[in-house]
């Protein structure tokens, strides 16, 4: 089992608690839709992507530990519903890292699918990005990438970064560290600096 693997069965793991999470001030709180909105948040993206590119089975069907990692975070934020909502800070650091992950997971699976490296791009971002997009929509949220703060476009550098390491001939390890580190760096300083993408309409 290698690292990449279980960082992103972990990168899994903390996108399943910010879903569950997502309904604690909606009216309906039951466990089906909590359940659900993990399950959404964890592999909406993901899916979109194997659909988009013909690849089957979807990740998630093909792999048992995908579905365990998704119950054990809902699992775990049901009994540590109250130390989970001080930790904040915290889930953003794992969702920092998942998007990170995510990203260069969905750009390399795309390239090895054969398609062109600009679609690469877009099929990473869809990766990191798109599941959060639909548990927002759910929950009556804004979704994330249309609100101020840096989020898609630190995924797009990272994408693109990975690419560039790629074509300069850098081993796979670094590339995937080195843009995974990339999109991480961003997302942080964006949100301790206020950092948002210009408006596109004055």
């Amino acid at each position: 089992m290698s690292i990449q693997y279980i960082l992103e069965i972990i990168g899994t793991f903390a996108f399943a608690i910010s879903g569950a999470l997502a309904v604690k001030d909606q009216k309906y709180q039951d466990w089906f839709g909590a359940s659900f909105t993990a399950f959404i948040s964890s592999i909406g993206g993901g899916t979109l992507r194997d659909i988009l590119l013909d690849s089957y089975p979807l990740v998630w069907i093909s792999d048992i530990n995908i579905i365990y990692a998704i119950m054990a975070g809902i699992l775990a934020t049901f009994i540590f519903y109250k130390p989970l909502l001080r930790l904040r800070k915290t889930l953003f650091l794992f969702d920092t890292f998942g998007i990170a992950l995510f990203t260069i997971v969905g750009t390399e699976k795309a390239l090895h699918l054969g398609v062109r490296p600009e679609i690469a791009v877009i099929m990473g971002v869809f990766t990191a990005t798109m599941g959060g997009v639909i548990r927002d929509v759910m929950t009556n949220e804004i979704p994330i990438i249309y609100r101020k703060e840096v989020y898609a476009t630190a995924c797009f550098a990272g994408a693109c970064s990975y690419l560039l390491l790629n074509k300069l001939g850098a081993e796979r390890n670094v590339a995937f560290i080195s843009a995974s580190l990339i999109i991480i760096i961003i997302r942080i300083l964006a949100v301790r600096y206020q950092w948002s993408v210009p408006r596109f309409f004055r």
